[in-house]
């Protein structure tokens, strides 16, 4: 029975991902919004570097496991030289304090650029993404930025068949999909932010593209869909070092129930952070992290399964590291991105 069970849930697993080719989902995407949306490219003024892992359902055979590689970096001297959240404090104020952040100003207008590369084995399904990304950044207000942003690049997803098995010999159902094939990407977003919240939309999978077909491409076709994000945060101070930080993002990919994800850290400084999240039918987390130095972070979760998949997942675990390039103010966290 628990050998029927396990492959019935991949089962599931993988035809879920066939037949929406679901994006990899993240715990610790509020500390990389960059992965879902293209607008935060260049959003603080240094190279922000970002290498991620994530192994979910842990001992559950063939479960998703994510690697990830993401660098951005803004373009413009005026942002670069002298972003008001980045410029040198009196006092011993760090920029991320209350105090500081009564007199924050909009940032000078500016581009970004930047480059993603996603890789997710589930299963026998494996999907690449790589992506190049642009935004321009600019200020509705004294106090409120907007930013635009896209990402354009390729997708490569192939299905390894010597792993499954089939009733029907040559089924055409995966005929000659191992090869898999390459196909355009394209993801679009728009971001709002000021010092102490954030708004953003994106969409990924623009284009529904073909991801293989039989030889005969008469009995078997899939194609993938769009999907959109929404995301937002807001940050409370409870003493000028000390902040909490809730946030919510809202994901719909048809024909997958939709679903949400509720979060909330509590920071102390810019030294480290502590935090919950809440996936609907699916999971709770834990998560922590530390601002090593102006140079390094790095970020650690553990989700725990409520959905049927508990009886046989010792859980997700995720670990981010964070490397901040080009540091010119030497700021230990980030500014913008919370």
């Amino acid at each position: 029975m628990r050998r029927t069970l396990l492959v019935l849930i991949l089962l599931i697993s993988v035809l879920t991902r066939v037949s929406a080719q679901q994006k990899p989902q993240y715990t610790q995407y509020v500390f990389n919004n960059f992965l879902l949306n293209p607008a935060l490219s260049g959003i603080e003024n240094y190279t922000d570097v970002k290498l991620g892992y994530r192994s979910q359902w842990t001992g559950l055979q063939g479960a998703p496991v994510t690697t990830f590689f993401t660098i951005n970096t803004p373009i413009g001297s005026n942002f670069i030289n002298g972003d008001a959240s980045e410029l040198p404090t009196a006092g011993g104020e760090y920029p991320g304090s209350r105090s500081y952040l009564q007199n924050y100003e909009a940032a000078e207008p500016h581009h970004g650029i930047g480059f993603t590369l996603v890789n997710d084995v589930a299963g026998p399904i494996t999907a690449t993404n790589i992506d190049a990304t642009y935004a321009y950044h600019i200020g509705l207000t004294s106090t409120l930025n907007l930013a635009l942003g896209v990402a354009a690049g390729v997708a490569h997803t192939s299905l390894n068949t010597s792993i499954l098995t089939t009733t029907t010999p040559d089924d055409p159902a995966i005929d000659d999909a191992s090869g898999g094939v390459w196909s355009p990407d394209l993801s679009v977003g728009v971001w709002a932010y000021s010092s102490n919240y954030y708004l953003g939309a994106s969409v990924q999978q623009v284009l529904p593209e073909k991801l293989y077909a039989d030889s005969r491409n008469t009995v078997y076709q899939n194609k993938t869909v769009p999907q959109y994000f929404f995301t937002a945060g807001y940050k409370f101070f409870i003493s000028d070092d000390v902040s909490v930080m809730p946030s919510i993002m809202l994901k719909e990919i048809n024909p997958v129930p939709f679903t949400f994800d509720i979060n909330a850290k509590i920071s102390f400084r810019d030294v480290f952070w502590l935090g919950g999240s809440y996936r609907k039918d699916d999971s709770f987390g834990i998560l922590a992290g530390f601002n090593i130095n102006s140079t390094i972070n790095v970020g650690y979760s553990y989700d725990m399964t409520t959905s049927a998949l508990n009886t046989v997942s010792n859980g997700t675990h995720e670990i981010v590291l964070g490397i901040l390039l080009n540091n010119k103010y030497q700021v230990t966290c980030p500014q913008h991105t919370f």
